[in-house]
């Protein structure tokens, strides 16, 4: 017998805390009784349905590594009908992005129908590095720099999304200084809504472009905006072996080497364009 969020979870769902929305929701139903919070069930015995609909806990699962481009939501729908993250990747599937990266960022996701994973990337206190690059307005002092690299008390979000407080240690370097501004490579473990924009703005340094280039051990590598390729085993293996507050050095793997999806591939070029 397993908790309901984590069989809606395996079944690909989403994250166990968004399973549990779901079953607040009423949306669940086990053997025709409406399920509630807390209760259990046996995937191999019991009928189990979201919305009327019995799911199916595969032994199988799709992950999918995206290069989101700016302006496309990071979301696996959107209730305006913009475009998502989700409808870059043609594959059936009840896939959803392991962890989020706002319209105005580009860079690395995971889409999978893994929630075990999901929940592994997202939860706080697992903290997985993510690496970013990023141009700021201006030309940050070692002072502003510090202050950030030691953590900084942000403000909640907004009155709904309650996320303030001190930021964990970022390692944060200046990658190049250009006239219009500076290239950082921010690396967080953590990930609160909009985090390095609210970090950059409160320091007086407003943000131009953002790049996510890595999540734990797995690289943004070849791909280039839309693309899309599944990822490799051994990619696959790195991310379910990272433990609890792993806190190691960038992990030094070499960027994989398979097969990308685009309808207009491109050949690699760097990731910071002319500023």
């Amino acid at each position: 017998m397993d908790r309901l969020q984590k069989i809606l979870a395996a079944a690909g769902y989403g994250s166990r805390r968004s399973c549990e929305g779901i079953i607040e929701q009423g949306r669940v139903r086990v053997n025709g009784q409406q399920a509630k919070l807390g209760d259990s069930a046996n995937p191999a015995n019991d009928t189990i349905t979201v919305d009327g609909k019995r799911i199916r806990v595969e032994h199988t699962h799709t992950y999918v590594l995206v290069y989101k481009p700016k302006g496309v939501i990071g979301t696996a729908w959107d209730d305006r009908d913009r475009k998502t993250v989700r409808d870059l990747v043609p594959l059936e599937g009840h896939l959803v992005p392991a962890g989020r990266l706002d319209a105005d960022s580009e860079g690395l996701m995971l889409l999978t129908d893994d929630g075990d994973l999901t929940h592994r990337l997202t939860h706080p206190r697992y903290e997985h590095e993510k690496e970013y690059e990023v141009f700021l307005v201006g030309r940050p002092d070692e002072a502003s720099l510090d202050r950030w690299r030691r953590g900084i008390e942000l403000p909640d979000f907004d009155e709904h999304t309650r996320d303030g407080g001190r930021t964990l240690p970022a390692r944060v370097e200046v990658v190049e200084a250009r006239q219009a501004g500076t290239w950082l490579r921010v690396t967080l473990r953590e990930g609160r809504k909009r985090q390095i924009r609210r970090v950059a703005s409160l320091l007086g340094y407003p943000v131009r472009q953002l790049i996510r280039i890595r999540i734990g051990r797995v690289h943004l590598g070849e791909l280039q905006p839309g693309q899309w390729r599944h990822i490799t085993p051994q990619e696959l293996q790195d991310l379910k072996a990272q433990g609890s507050n792993d806190k190691s050095q960038i992990s030094k793997t070499r960027h994989s080497k398979s097969e990308t999806h685009t309808a207009n591939a491109r050949n690699p070029k760097s990731r910071r364009g002319a500023r």
